[in-house]
């Protein structure tokens, strides 16, 4: 079944000799999840907002650096093209290092893609979240180049290799802030507006371009038992859930709460939020129909939103 199909938005310019309101945009994790992100962000600049400033942990800080380079649309492209098995042979696997697998492929056919650049030199302020493993402390990285930056923040532990910048171990972003509103908060923005894909599960999932088939859950089998095998298990542990299912599941709750404690300490002027059981982590072969997800649950959040009328926001 095909994912239900929409008009975009028609961009509301502002009226003349007005300035189009702007916005501080905080991206957050959630592996394939947050492709949902590129149909929020292209539905935001439908609607006439004009994003200048971007944080983001691990996905939100790929999809967030790849906008601030203003080669999102080619990425979407390029991922919306992607078939199960593609996704597949971009996996370097390896049995050291700290992960399952190393990032090189994936980053290096990114950059091949997208280019490359200095955070610093981006067109619009940008800034990657992620953990120093060595020090336990969250770090901004809002300098530098841009995909060391993008591979620093995506290390989800165990699964990638941790990234070793300026010395350190540097890990998944998310382990300490999974949706990085603190910092936009010095940002000169209208609005703050964070993305946040750690909502609750919805009872059944929305339709999909089609429906599940055994391609589907063999695809999933096959990542499931590869890293079940390298992690000893006893005998009489049951088969399913897989290590992978089990591992991705807990993150997903661990992530969620703490997205929650954070947002409701650093509360967003608008918050948009996706239900964190829409894709598994690994599912970016249902590119299309996330980024349709997002787009719609953006539209939706924006038309139901009583638009606080000042210039800038209150510091």
């Amino acid at each position: 079944m095909k994912a239900p199909e929409s008009e975009s938005a028609d961009p509301l310019p502002a009226p003349a000799g007005e300035r189009a309101p702007t916005v501080a945009l905080a991206l957050g994790a959630g592996g394939a999840k947050g492709l949902a992100h590129i149909g929020v962000i292209e539905e935001i600049e439908a609607q006439g907002y004009r994003i200048v400033a971007i944080a983001g942990s691990s996905m939100g800080a790929l999809i967030g650096g790849i906008h601030a380079m203003g080669k999102l649309d080619v990425y979407r492209d390029w991922v919306g093209a992607l078939a199960r098995f593609d996704v597949l042979r971009l996996v370097d696997w390896t049995f050291s290092g700290g992960g399952l697998i190393k990032g090189e492929k994936i980053i290096g056919t990114l950059r091949g893609l997208i280019g490359d650049t200095l955070i610093e030199e981006l067109p619009l302020a940008f800034t990657a979240v992620a953990t120093d493993l060595d020090r336990g402390r969250e770090v901004w990285l809002s300098r530098g180049n841009l995909f060391d930056a993008i591979r620093a923040s995506i290390a989800v532990p165990t699964v990638f290799r941790p990234h070793h910048l300026n010395g350190h171990r540097m890990v998944d972003g998310a382990l300490l802030n999974p949706v990085p509103v603190t910092p936009l908060i010095g940002v000169e923005a209208d609005y703050l507006v964070a993305v946040s894909v750690d909502g609750l599960a919805e009872a059944t999932t929305a339709p999909v371009e089609e429906s599940a088939t055994e391609q589907d859950a063999g695809y999933r089998h096959r990542i499931g038992e590869f890293i079940g095998r390298l992690i000893p298990r006893g005998e009489e542990q049951p088969r399913e859930p897989g290590t992978f299912d089990t591992l991705n599941q807990a993150m997903d709750l661990m992530q969620a709460n703490l997205s929650r404690l954070r947002l409701a300490a650093y509360e967003p002027d608008l918050l948009i939020t996706l239900p964190r059981n829409i894709a598994s982590v690994y599912e970016f072969y249902r590119a299309r129909e996330l980024i349709e997800r997002g787009r719609l649950q953006a539209r939706d959040a924006l038309a139901g939103w009583s638009r606080p009328d000042r210039p800038l926001r209150a510091r």
